[in-house]
Order: C-alpha cells, then structure tokens, then sequence
C-alpha cells in the first residue's frame, strides 16, 4: 500500500497520502486512495467516509470516517472556518485546524518576509466550475468567498523558499491562488505559475506541486480527545 496509517480505531482512519494519486477517483482502474484503503480494511463493503480531500498532486495527512456517525461529526469541523469576520467574536475552538508546508518560487518577489515573521493574506476567490480554477477577485463580486491565511517563511534559498501555512478557511485551491496572486507561486504548479516559476521548477526537475498537507488536529468524533497529527515527509526536499 503506497499511503502509510498513522492511527486508526473503530471510528477513524488517519494516513498520510502520497502526491500523484487521488483521494477518490470517477475513472475505471485509476488508483485511489478510497479503493486502496477498502482493500486494506478487507472487510464485505466497508464503510469509509470522505471527510476532507487534498489535490491529486499534493501530498500529506488524511482523516477518513468509518462510520456515518464519525463521518458527521468530522464533517462539521472540517467545514468550521477557523477564521473570524472583522468585528466579531472568536469562534471556539471546535474545528479542525489544518497546516501545510509549501515551496515557493520567490525570483518576482520584492518584498519577501523575513524568516519567522507572521504574514496573513486576506483575498476574495471566484470558483470557475467549468475550468475547475479559483481567481482572487474584488470584495464586491458576486458569488465571491472570503479566504484568509497565515504563512512563516521558514527558510530562503536561492530563488525559492519554504513556507508553512495555517489556513483560517478552505476554499477551492486557496493556497495556490493566493500565494500565486502574492508573487510567490508554488513550485511544481503548472496552473497558478508564472512562466518563469514553471522553468525554475523545470530546471529543478519539479514535476509535482510543492504542497503538503504537514500537520492536521482534530477532535475525536467518540471521545471528544483532541488529536494531532504531524508528519516531516515533504517529497520535494532532498
């Protein structure tokens, strides 16, 4: 089995998902993380909820439900926005908090923060469902979703550095947008990158996009415990 289980009890099943294979694939043979799980639980149809996803080229931690119960409850945190609208009370702390560390091209970049420094985006997306594309837009635009986040830059190198990213909500490719619309485009991301950050990537022998889905927390749907989960295996530093 190519994804590595990090826990799982009667409730919950908790891995890490490699890049390049699907959390649930619509097309006949194509490998996915549902089906090889299935076969790894080997029981007569088991249940096993999707709870959240992660792009098929992005790697990191996955919880999946193995029951309808669990699978409501993890589904309400997933959907807690994190975040908080301006002038409003903080929201308790029942959602599930999820972090990523991402490479990022920074050869357009002016103004990159220094390593430790705290930055939050701040942005309006569109979703194109027919083209399957998120772009930031003005506040004012119909249809138009809030999306914030808090990124570190951890380290610099040459043109590129790496970034860990606190979401304080999920949208569609939020990450990649907002960090493409920042000046600071992920390594690997043929859709959101500029010329210059896909001949960088190329040049690297990036073929994948450089996110990873590092660290997840969430409470459990049975017990209540909070749980957390973090993992150092980022495929694209060697």
């Amino acid at each position: 089995m190519k994804s590595t289980i990090l826990a799982e009890d009667k409730d919950i099943l908790v891995c890490y998902k490699p890049p390049g294979i699907a959390v649930q694939s619509a097309r006949l043979g194509e490998p996915d993380m549902v089906s090889e799980l299935k076969n790894y639980l080997r029981g007569k149809n088991p249940y096993l909820g999707v709870v959240h996803r992660l792009d098929q080229p992005v790697s990191g931690i996955l919880v999946f439900a193995k029951t309808p119960a669990a699978a409501a409850a993890l589904s309400r945190q997933a959907t807690h926005e994190t975040g908080q609208e301006s002038g409003k009370k903080k929201k308790p702390a029942s959602f599930m908090e999820k972090e990523y560390c991402a490479l990022v091209f920074t050869g357009d970049a002016e103004n990159l923060p220094e390593p430790g420094l705290s930055v939050k985006l701040e942005d309006y997306l569109l979703r194109d469902g027919r083209k399957n594309t998120s772009a930031v837009v003005p506040s004012g635009t119909k249809d138009a979703k809030r999306a914030e986040l808090v990124y570190e830059v951890k380290e610099k190198k040459e043109k590129q550095a790496l970034v860990k990213i606190r979401l304080l909500t999920g949208r569609h490719h939020q990450i990649r947008v907002q960090f493409a619309h920042a000046g600071l485009p992920l390594l690997g991301d043929a859709r959101y990158g500029t010329e210059k950050s896909r001949e960088y990537s190329a040049g690297k022998g990036i073929t994948n996009i450089c996110l990873c889905a590092c660290r997840l927390s969430f409470y459990h749907p049975a017990t209540g415990r909070r749980m957390d989960f973090q993992t150092e295996e980022l495929p694209w530093i060697n």
